[in-house]
């Protein structure tokens, strides 16, 4: 083995947290199997009011496995899931691993083209989606190698009281809102009699046919999860993450709270195809003895209804969270003092929202703060994190168990002194296994250096002090992110451009007091193309069919010219500060 050479001026400040830890090295299934076997009284998650234990998990787990084996899926095969935080993603999840497949996450708000990539480049065969996205799925079907599409229900992972009015419950139901808010499409599935699907409890039922061995013994540095992210360019790409970058994860979480105990309970609103809410919220807490409390769609009124009824120990969220729980009449008076951890990441915490969020902890009966944190998709997710024993105004903590950060002048090898801006480095056991698909920018991100370590470029910057607490500065890369998405106007831009009346555009990020960010693009029209209402509606509909969502311009604006760099690029910085006058004016 080689020698580490890698400096960590961190250690004296870790308490009682270990530099470094003995890694589980089976799957991620068997380090959940293991654990409930450890408790098999404790509840592994709550979802809207039922409870489920751990030994009833890991049976449905198992149910799930065999299915997937009945329809045709084999080892390394790649299964997408497309769901919210609900029952039948936690068994897909595992079941997929313990089948020894790989789970391809991907967001149910996707747009149609987005999902038609995703399932191209993952060349998946089997997907599950809710009933309300089947027509996207079908609409892209003929284009992807997708043979079976299982189509769960929420109302099959409820409870018989809360199923029976859950019919009548649907038009006011928020979760029912909060997705037709975002979609538009009917909470109720519709779903056509002869779809050539299979639905879930039927998928379940070919499972019992199935009587040989149905697991596959995975070890760690197997594949296991994809994650897509823009990587170091802003192009979408899938980031291959094996069983040890999840179990290691979980570990060094646990290890890095000491305050933790098993049963402990974390509000796991972050959604599983999301770094965090996968390897933080949901796997950290299963494989580690503690208690998910699902939301299946994310309002800032059910998460604090949630975590003042649950009595949640952990929460973690974006900035914007913070800042809508502050406005929440429904807060008034609410007792936090169950709280252990309350976690950041995702995008930069304001040195002011922390203090003012630090107060309402304390004012609501917390004895804790906020503690920030850092990471990226390419290491799972975090990485580094304010420490118990020490914070300081402005830093993002130190690195987690066995995990290297430094800074080096950008695309270098070459260490910056400390204090000195440049590019951050993290290295660990959660670094990833590659880009799929994309040799060189996976050689261009993941470099070994003579210290022994093999370094993630992040194409973020920042600076490191002498006690090596690390303080995030900025992107290099191109990126917005709105309601701590991560949005790359490099692709915007290339479906903007690609439409016959567009000649040119530009996408940035505008800000906005409740998402941080939010997007706008800026249009040079084709040649005798009418700058009216009218176009910008055929833009914004166009939009609409390849844009998730979250990453949608809320306006386009049409400029006869674009401002250029001396390059002959869009200058993107001047629009911004352009659209940061008329917003100050």
């Amino acid at each position: 083995m080689e020698t580490i050479t890698a400096k960590t001026p961190w250690a004296p400040f870790m308490g009682e947290v270990p530099m470094h830890l003995d890694y589980f090295e089976g799957s991620m299934f068997q380090a959940v199997e293991k654990i409930a076997r450890q408790y098999p009284e404790n509840v592994a998650f709550d979802f809207m009011g039922k409870s489920t234990t751990y030994p009833e998990m890991i049976r449905e787990i198992e149910r799930c496995a065999r299915a997937l084996k009945a329809i045709g899926v084999k080892e390394n095969d790649k299964v997408t899931i497309a769901m919210p935080n609900c029952p039948q993603a936690i068994y897909m999840f595992y079941a997929v691993n313990l089948v020894g497949a790989i789970g391809n996450m991907i967001h149910p708000l996707s747009a149609e083209k987005e999902i038609e990539l995703y399932l191209t480049v993952s060349e998946s065969e089997t997907a599950i989606t809710l009933g309300q996205f089947y027509q996207k799925f079908a609409n892209i079907r003929a284009n992807t190698k997708v043979k079976n599409l299982i189509i769960a229900d929420i109302k099959d992972a409820l409870s018989p009281v809360m199923k029976l009015g859950f019919d009548v419950k649907n038009i006011i139901d928020p979760i029912s809102k909060a997705i037709k808010k975002h979609s538009k499409i009917q909470w109720t599935p519709k779903v056509p009699r002869n779809a050539p699907v299979l639905l879930w409890n039927d998928f379940l039922r070919r499972g019992e046919t199935v009587t040989g061995e149905f697991r596959v013994h995975h070890k760690g540095e197997d594949p296991a999860v994809i994650l897509y992210s823009g990587g170091t360019t802003g192009t979408t790409k899938g980031i291959v993450l094996t069983n040890r970058n999840f179990n290691a994860l979980g570990q060094q979480v646990i290890a890095a709270n000491p305050i933790f105990r098993p049963g402990d309970k974390m509000l796991a609103a972050m959604p599983l195809f999301h770094g965090f809410g996968l390897g933080v919220c949901v796997h950290t807490m299963l494989s580690q003895g503690g208690r998910c409390i699902l939301i299946p769609q994310f309002t800032a009124k059910s998460y604090a209804k949630d975590l003042v009824k649950y009595r949640c120990n952990f929460i973690a969220g974006v900035p914007t969270l913070y800042e809508a729980l502050l406005r929440l009449p429904s807060m008034d008076g609410a007792d936090l003092s169950c709280l252990k951890g309350v976690f950041s990441g995702g995008d930069s915490l304001s040195i002011e929202l922390k203090k003012k969020f630090d107060k309402f902890l304390k004012d609501h009966k917390a004895t804790i703060q906020v503690r920030e944190g850092y990471g990226t998709t390419e290491t799972v997710t975090a990485c580094c994190l304010t420490p118990l024993t020490k914070a300081k105004e402005g830093s993002i903590g130190i690195p987690l168990p066995d995990v290297y950060m430094k800074i080096v002048a950008p695309g270098t090898d070459r260490e910056l002194p400390y204090g000195t801006e440049g590019e951050i480095l993290l290295a660990g056991p959660t670094v990833m296994k590659e880009y799929m698909k994309h040799p060189e920018e996976t050689a261009q991100t993941l470099r070994k250096h003579a210290d022994g370590l093999t370094w993630v470029y992040t194409g973020d910057l920042g600076t490191q002090d002498e006690e090596g607490f690390i303080y995030f500065k900025g992107r290099a890369k191109r990126m917005i992110i709105s309601s701590g998405y991560n949005v790359y106007p490099a692709q915007i831009e290339n479906i903007l451009d690609a439409h016959e009346k567009v000649q040119m555009s530009c996408v940035i990020g505008v800000p906005d007091a409740y998402k941080m960010q939010k997007v706008k693009a800026f249009v040079k029209l084709a040649a005798n193309v009418p700058a009216n209402e009218e176009t910008k509606q055929e833009l914004l509909d166009y939009c609409r069919k390849h844009i998730a969502k979250y990453a949608m311009p809320y306006d386009i604006e049409f400029k006869e010219d674009m401002p250029k760099t001396l390059v002959g690029k869009v200058a993107y910085r001047v629009l911004e500060e352009e659209e940061f006058k008329k917003l100050s004016a």
